[in-house]
């Protein structure tokens, strides 16, 4: 039999090629996960506010919070501002898991969908696919987290459980409460992720084209992240609100107010929770809390996005080096 060394090379290349793909997921995976984390952290007591305002639905015309300012003032005057931050390692635990997983999704199958596509860049539908794709697997994953997550912010302040305590006061089906939702609400980070990649694609244009092979990839600017950041997360945070609402009310803790709080958390359907709102609320029902909801998750995003930008464009020098050393020894070996 003919040794061919052609072969071996197109086997050693195909290798490297799987390794680059595999280095560069995680690196978006972990940058994605620690600019989570860093913004889930600065911004919590606004995240807490916002959930304790969007849980809440009218019983019997009364309402606790008209605005989300009162939910804050509410904290102080029972000196319980640390309960801002109740659930915040849950929270951290879920986000962090949460855009790991998105993060390595995403990227990966957004590679493997150009290897075997042979496209230069991908297209906006396909992008979507893979951005839900991604985002179901994450909600399967992180599920109880969440779950539990809604169900400490939205306890009364200073009464939060924690983790265990939780997810195990009730049957396991619960701590999957709103999973139906969540995989709905995929389409979320779908639209996020794809309107920003197309405005990020455009923006680097130049910059890629003059980019010599083998150098750090062009970053954006961290200003340019943060705004094209905000941009793509208002515009899928207006057309999910109703959805996002639905899956507050449905995981929030049980209320010590049953007279003057969420009557419609006992029905843990969507069309149930849907018809709740009407009934009690109106069709205006289904956007409370929009403002506090877009403030919030804008500056998460957009801190996530930029801190993302600024860490990935380091990580891939780092990676360089890494491949260097893991490859560089191994071929000196084959050469003795």
């Amino acid at each position: 039999m003919n040794y061919d060394p052609s072969l071996s090379r197109n086997l050693g290349f195909q290798k490297k090629e799987k390794m680059n793909v595999d280095l560069e997921s995680l690196a978006e995976a972990t940058s994605g996960a620690i600019g989570s984390l860093i913004s889930t952290t600065i911004l919590y007591p606004l995240d807490t506010c916002k959930t304790k305002y969007q849980a809440e639905a009218r019983s019997s015309g009364r309402i606790k919070y008209r605005n989300l300012t009162d939910v804050l003032l509410e904290a102080i005057s029972n000196r319980q501002v640390l309960s801002l931050y109740q659930g915040l390692g849950t929270k951290n635990l879920q986000s962090f898991i949460s855009q790991f997983v998105y993060f390595y999704g995403y990227s990966y199958f957004k590679r493997l969908y150009l290897e075997k596509s042979g496209y230069k860049s991908i297209g906006t539908k396909a992008n979507l696919v893979i951005a839900a794709a991604a985002g179901a697997c994450t909600a399967i994953a992180t599920q109880p987290l969440d779950t539990a997550s809604s169900r400490m912010q939205t306890s009364e302040f200073g009464k939060s459980k924690g983790l265990l305590k939780t997810l195990t006061e009730g049957t396991w089906s619960d701590a999957f409460d709103g999973l139906g939702i969540s995989l709905l609400l995929t389409s979320n980070p779908a639209i996020q992720y794809t309107v920003f990649d197309q405005l990020k694609q455009r923006a680097l244009k130049n910059k890629q084209n003059n980019a010599d092979k083998g150098t750090s990839p062009a970053s954006l600017s961290a200003f340019m992240a943060f705004l094209l950041g905000a941009i793509s997360k208002s515009i899928a945070t207006c057309l999910t609100y109703p959805a996002i609402r639905c899956k507050v009310i449905i995981q929030a803790a049980d209320s010590a107010e049953p007279t003057s709080k969420t009557m419609i958390k006992s029905q843990k359907t969507v069309s149930s929770v849907l018809y709740g709102i009407w009934k009690r609320e109106g069709l205006l029902g289904y956007f409370k809390g929009l403002h506090a909801q877009i403030l919030k998750t804008v500056l998460s995003s957009a801190l996530l996005l930029m801190i993302k930008e600024k860490i990935s464009a380091t990580t891939w020098v780092l990676i360089l080096a890494l491949k260097r050393y893991l490859l560089l020894p191994r071929g000196r070996i084959k050469n003795l």
